[in-house]
């Protein structure tokens, strides 16, 4: 559903949040549920890829983190995973990884690839490509390489989520892409 606010001129897109499960995320990550004590690795496990980098695992502390954005981010080389700690409800806004080789971009005329600051290549999300989901309970999120995300969101005032990156992801691995500026959009989360 959009509305436009004829002050501003942006465009509210409000999103229905869909609950995060194995299957519904399939196509930008995992969704990590408890598994049985001595249990073997297998694909049910978070399929990690720390190799470009010192792993960092740490808990977060967020503050006033409404539901709603304008800005999503990728990490082109990590996966990334994310937690609420206490298993307290949260959203997450996605899009399917949309990186591109270098050699694509070259060879495919139409594409319409930008090269990040980062150094790789990737195609903005689309608005319509843009999905929320509610994660809630004892669960986390790995996101694949590229998976565009804006969040963590809440209602309460603060939460705590652990996150598992490289030490330096936010610093050299940070791309960002701006609705509001780039298509005058603010997503919103029809709870």
């Amino acid at each position: 559903m959009e509305s436009k606010n004829p002050k501003s001129e942006l465009t509210v897109i409000k999103l229905k949040p869909i609950e995060a499960t194995p299957e519904s995320f399939k196509e930008f990550g995992q969704v990590i549920e408890a598994s049985p004590d001595g249990e073997e690795f297998g694909p049910t496990d978070a399929q990690l890829d720390l190799s470009k980098g010192i792993p960092r695992f740490y808990i977060m502390n967020l503050q006033n983190r409404p539901l709603k954005f304008s800005t999503i981010t990728h990490h082109a080389s990590v996966t990334q995973c994310l937690g609420s700690i206490g298993g307290h409800v949260w959203y997450l806004g996605i899009a399917k990884p949309s990186l591109v080789d270098s050699e694509e971009v070259k060879n495919e005329k139409g594409k319409i690839a930008v090269q990040s600051h980062c150094g790789h290549f990737y195609v903005p999300p689309a608005i319509d490509d843009v999905h929320v989901f509610r994660i809630a309970g004892p669960k986390f999120i790995k996101l694949n390489r590229g998976t565009w995300h804006a969040g963590p969101l809440f209602k309460a005032d603060a939460m705590d989520f652990y996150n598992l990156e490289l030490s330096n992801t936010n610093v050299v691995d940070h791309t960002t892409h701006v609705f509001k500026k780039e298509n005058g959009v603010i997503f919103s989360i029809d709870e």
